[in-house]
């Protein structure tokens, strides 16, 4: 069996760059080792429309859930702030199907997807399958982040994700709870499906992820579960090289997850696209560097602001209860407003930097933060 690609992984980036090779008459392979595309939904589902038209999708109904207006955040000791988001144009769609819909596309094209196919190793034809041996030219490894584990755990933290329902969930109403003792390094979120539908999660270092979500369900009030995915998240950006040999290496395990929140549909998924129209190239001329090009053109679109990203990644690491506190009592209406009016869901480190009291706010974090604020701010 030949393919002139073979991918390793059935979602958003691998799936994209299905569509993009096949779009160009090459033929491709997905292998996936799940028994169906979309399952199961690591992903919280959060994607702005922009992010959407740019990846080259516009969601079928079943997909797009709805839109999100605003989203509350909370500090340790339980102060408040609201952001209006409806400028962002930021939706809650069903990962199942997005993954679907990208299936759907790269299927049109003539990629062949293959589920409950799970890669083994690199051969010197191809890879081999646990259906047996796929001989290629280009491997595309897009099996998130199981593909990091072996390399470097420094950045995997353990998550948590249950979808429920529960009448505190608040159609359109994205909710971020700030608590470095009980999510070290991370928080906890609720990301409405409907009213009274959605997902559920925490993440942290160190943790029982399990326990620790348990304990604040507890807390929030009466509810029904109705699915839980435990997933190790990455959070520390880029790996070194998206490019080794005739490997190339995307989504989420080319690190390319946003460090702060660990989503990934956009940046991932553009991952995928670069990846797939660096592929086409190479096939065509057999230069390297053509597909190298596609690390190029991911940095010089995500490089600069997932390094801001690490850097206020550092700062969560670091920071106490009691300075995310002060934090909170600083931010005024002002800064509320200007996130809410002109900042970008998909390049968010401007938002940080205000939340972070640099508009004239307090000077306990200037002094916590003063050396990597300079760098984010530079």
């Amino acid at each position: 069996m030949y393919y002139d690609v073979t991918i390793a992984g059935g979602s958003v980036a691998g799936l994209l760059c299905a569509r993009e090779i096949s779009a160009k008459g090459f033929s491709v392979l997905v292998i996936e080792e799940d028994y169906e595309i979309g399952t199961p939904e690591h992903c919280g589902g959060l994607v702005s429309i922009a992010g959407l038209e740019e990846l080259g999708i516009i969601p079928f109904r079943k997909t797009f859930d709805h839109m999100i207006e605003s989203a509350e955040i909370t500090s340790p000791n339980g102060n408040k702030f609201t952001i209006n988001s409806k400028k962002q144009k930021v939706v809650e769609i069903s990962r199942r199907e997005l993954d679907k819909q990208i299936a759907f596309q790269a299927q049109k094209n003539g990629a062949v997807i293959k589920v409950r196919t799970s890669f083994q190793e690199i051969t010197d034809t191809g890879i081999r399958t646990n259906e047996g041996k796929v001989e290629c030219k280009i491997f595309v490894d897009a099996r998130g982040v199981s593909s990091l584990i072996q390399k470097d755990r420094t950045g995997i933290l353990s998550s948590a994700q249950y979808e429920i329902y529960a009448n505190w969930i608040k159609k359109g109403k994205v909710e971020v709870i700030f608590d470095q003792e009980k999510y070290p390094g991370f928080f906890a979120w609720i990301i409405p499906s409907n009213e009274g539908k959605g997902k559920i999660g925490i993440a942290g270092k160190g943790i029982n992820v399990a326990e620790t979500l348990d304990e604040f369900l507890k807390e929030k009030g009466q509810f029904s579960t109705i699915r839980k995915i435990f997933a190790p998240i990455w959070i520390k950006g880029p790996i070194e090289k998206f490019v080794e040999g005739k490997t190339v290496i995307i989504g989420d395990a080319a690190g390319q997850a946003k460090p702060t929140t660990a989503g990934g549909i956009f940046t991932s998924g553009m991952g995928g696209v670069y990846a797939g129209q660096a592929i086409c190239k190479f096939l065509k001329t057999n230069e390297i560097s053509d597909l190298q090009n596609y690390q190029k053109r991911w940095m010089d679109r995500f490089g600069k602001e997932f390094e801001k990203q690490l850097l206020a990644r550092k700062i969560l690491e670091r920071i106490t209860n009691q300075t995310i506190n002060k934090l909170f009592e600083s931010i005024t209406p002002e800064i509320i407003k200007e996130i809410s009016e002109k900042d970008d869901f998909d390049f968010h480190t401007s938002s940080i930097i205000k939340l972070l009291g640099m508009k004239g706010s307090i000077k306990t974090a200037q002094a916590l933060i003063s050396g990597e604020l300079k760098k984010i701010l530079s």
